[in-house]
């Protein structure tokens, strides 16, 4: 089994439970003959706290003597910029309730003839004991859960529960039950404690014979061969009439509404894929039978392939949250928030290459509706004009909000190309050129930099002041300093992005000049590029974050083709770095930079930290730290984005094939991927060399780079040359002409 995973019990954690999603809402279904419960999520169900109405506070009037202070050496001047204010965190993502079927006591172990199984393929979550069977997923054409439970003679009670771990106790709870000739209809309104604000859960019941009866808070079904449920959540302002809302959920039978969701899923799922040779034979257990052999290939694979389909499942009219779209539990880690200095990206880093455009959209959707609170940030903050974006959101405000003197975020200025860059690369590999919103929001980045780069340093190079690398200080400095390698970074890249793509404003030269005058990065004593490029500031290696390496993944301006020596000196900062507190997220992070630079070794020590390290529940999702500790979506969802870099990567004008290959994978297959410079790829690779088939759909001129011990075969290895002791060949690509590469052992 490759697309879908399977398990011999029932979950008896939430973390467990299988998972659907179309985008909007959320399923986790733990398949338990006995007590069929189905946790409903929905991606805009988050708690009141105060927070949300929240602005940034009018910083900008003290901001100059902050600077100030910080260029004359004052390496505590901004610790108590801006941390009056009380630490607020946004407002907690939560469930909304559960279904549950309840037939008898449940099951708590594997028995003979109980399979529970999802297939990736569809988003359909089943699962079958003797004669019951229970099929759940959430439709993508009629956005809604549907649940359907076949058991001759069926008895059951039936109930929308709201008593999920970590509930309020002050929850406001209300509850309709309407019978229909054929059913029932159930709805649950919850109101927050202190708020007027609150949501509605509505169930559709459809019985196939048998009677149905009001039972207590919800329903009981006798004698029937079926029952499907059909549910929705509702957050809206009010109190909108029952009547109305059960009449929107559609009342087909379970197979039409399949059948209108399964085309839209499977075209998304499909359009990419991953194969490793040596896995058939390990394709058929369980994945918790998998998971207990980290080094399997066909781990790897289903690992891959869950990643895309968690991924997928996650995005639509938000992109991933930190558990993704889903958590059984109120209390969720750090809000269930899209943390946005390092995850939010990391999640989505596989998006653009592995053809899910419906992540790259609900990225942009996130983005591109809280600009103007992004635009609040610049001012209130800064003084400045264009966008600075939070490093925390609730997927509502985009305000900033966390202000603390340990974890300053209020002072990170390097978020909106951070968060923007993801939309270009997908712009580059579909149209070749951002739209006109990508391209305004383009700008606007550059706008604020046009107004923020306003001090020098004794060189008369601009400094970036005040400057923060997120999470990290240095060893003999407050948090808030002077040119953080990543706010360079950004800066320069948001200056000559924005010049690229709008050469017509009237500050494009200007923003050509300023990117001129940023300082260069520095490198240190250790010979590693450092993290702050400026005088005295001492490193601390052993962090999770690797926010001063943002040049080389995603941003490609350092990298082993163009500026070897720099590379270089990236490559030993990944080698001084550590590990911290093992979370998931940098260990990735470090595997997709140790992929740019080439260092397959690196990428197989981060994918077996995370394989070998208990991150992964029986669902395939993932936690935030080694033992299951903390449910989170990073390494379920930033894996591919590292096996598809060590295996191909691309910019708008250079290929590069099989650049860091893991020792998981000496042979396979990678079909699918979408390129930076418009074309499609599939490639096979082996020991005895590799084939890659190209489709362009524009013209270009590509650079094709090889990894170590490989070179291209046939007519173009005679064009071949070298540079930074990489060979190069040039490919010239024509739009509806397929190429076909061949790779050989040198």
């Amino acid at each position: 089994m490759i697309d879908g995973t399977w398990e011999p019990h029932p979950a008896t954690r939430w973390e467990d439970a299988f998972l659907s999603g179309n985008g909007r809402h959320g399923a986790m279904v733990y398949g338990d003959p006995g007590d069929d419960r189905v946790i409903v999520n929905h991606h805009s169900l988050v708690r009141p706290n105060g927070s949300e109405d929240l602005g940034p506070p009018e910083l900008a009037v003290r901001l100059r003597r902050v600077q100030v202070a910080l260029l004359s050496g004052d390496v505590k001047a901004a610790e108590d910029f801006g941390t009056e204010r009380p630490l607020t965190w946004v407002q907690p993502f939560h469930p909304a309730f559960r279904t549950r079927i309840r037939r008898r006591r449940g099951l708590h172990e594997a028995v003979a003839g109980y399979r529970r199984e999802v297939d990736f393929t569809s988003g359909e979550v089943t699962a079958s004991y003797e004669a019951w069977r229970s099929r759940v997923f959430v439709s993508r054409a009629d956005d809604v859960i549907v649940q359907h439970v076949t058991d001759p003679g069926l008895i059951a009670d039936v109930v929308l529960d709201h008593a999920l771990p970590g509930a309020p106790a002050r929850l406001a709870v209300s509850r309709a039950t309407v019978l229909t000739p054929d059913g029932a209809h159930l709805a649950l309104r919850l109101g927050y404690p202190g708020s007027g604000l609150g949501y509605t859960g509505v169930t559709v019941a459809r019985v196939d014979g048998g009677s149905v009866s009001v039972s207590g808070e919800g329903i009981r079904v006798e004698g029937a061969r079926s029952l499907t449920l059909t549910t929705r959540v509702t957050r809206a302002p009010g109190r909108p009439k029952l009547t109305d809302l059960w009449a929107a959920v559609p009342h087909e039978d379970y197979a039409g509404l399949l059948n209108r969701h399964r085309p839209l899923h499977r075209t998304a799922y499909g359009r990419a894929a991953f194969t490793l040779r040596d896995a058939a034979r390990g394709r058929e257990p369980a994945g918790s039978e998998l998971l207990r052999s980290p080094g399997s290939p066909a781990l790897l694979e289903r690992l891959f392939a869950a990643g895309r389909y968690h991924l997928l499942s996650s995005s639509g009219v938000l992109p991933p949250r930190l558990t993704g779209l889903w958590t059984g539990d109120w209390d969720t880690a750090w809000s269930g928030a899209f943390t946005t200095n390092a995850n939010l990206n990391l999640q989505i880093a596989s998006a653009p290459a592995a053809a899910l455009p419906e992540v790259v959209e609900a990225h942009s959707a996130l983005v591109h509706g809280q600009l103007e609170d992004w635009r609040d940030n610049a001012r209130a903050v800064f003084g400045a004009r264009g966008i600075v974006a939070p490093s925390h959101t609730d997927g509502e405000s985009g305000h900033t909000r966390h202000f603390q003197r340990a974890y300053p975020l209020h002072m990170w200025t390097a978020g909106a190309d951070w968060l923007l860059h993801p939309l270009l690369e997908h712009a580059e590999a579909t149209t070749g050129a951002p739209d006109e919103a990508l391209t305004g929001a383009l700008v606007e980045a550059a706008l604020f930099y046009e107004d923020f780069l306003d001090r020098e340093d004794p060189r008369g190079n601009l400094a970036i002041v005040p400057s923060y690398s997120p999470e990290n200080r240095p060893a003999n400095a407050s948090w808030v300093t002077v040119n953080a390698t990543m706010d360079i970074a950004a800066a320069r890249h948001a200056l000559t992005t924005a010049a690229t793509h709008a050469p017509g404003h009237p500050s494009a030269g200007r923003w050509r000049a300023l990117a001129a005058r940023l300082p260069e990065y520095s490198v240190n004593e250790d010979g590693a590029l450092a993290e702050w490029a400026w005088p005295g500031l001492r490193e601390t290696y052993d962090h999770r974050h690797l926010s001063h390496l943002y040049p080389v993944w995603p941003l490609t301006a350092i990298n082993p083709y163009d500026t070897p020596a720099p590379a270089a000196a990236a490559h030993r900062a990944l080698e001084l770095r550590g590990s911290e507190n093992d979370s998931a997220h940098g260990h990735l992070h470090h595997g997709l930079i140790a992929a740019r630079l080439r260092d397959p070794s690196r990428v197989s020590a981060a994918l077996d930290a995370v394989l070998g390290g208990d991150f992964f529940h029986d669902s395939l999702m993932s936690a935030h730290y080694p033992s299951r500790n903390v449910y989170n979506a990073d390494a379920a969802h930033a894996l591919p984005a590292v096996v598809i870099e060590s295996l191909v990567q691309s910019t708008p004008g250079r290929l590069v094939l099989l650049p860091a290959v893991p020792a998981a994978c000496p042979a396979g297959e990678l079909r699918g991927v979408r390129t930076r410079f418009g074309a499609e790829l599939d490639l096979r690779w082996s020991e005895e060399g590799a084939t890659a088939l190209l489709r362009p759909t524009r013209d270009a001129r590509v650079d094709l780079r090889t990894g170590d011990g490989l070179a291209l075969d046939g007519d173009e290895a005679a064009r071949t040359e070298t540079s930074a002791g990489i060979p190069s060949a040039p490919l010239e690509l024509t739009a509806g002409v397929d190429r076909v590469l061949t790779l050989r052992p040198r």
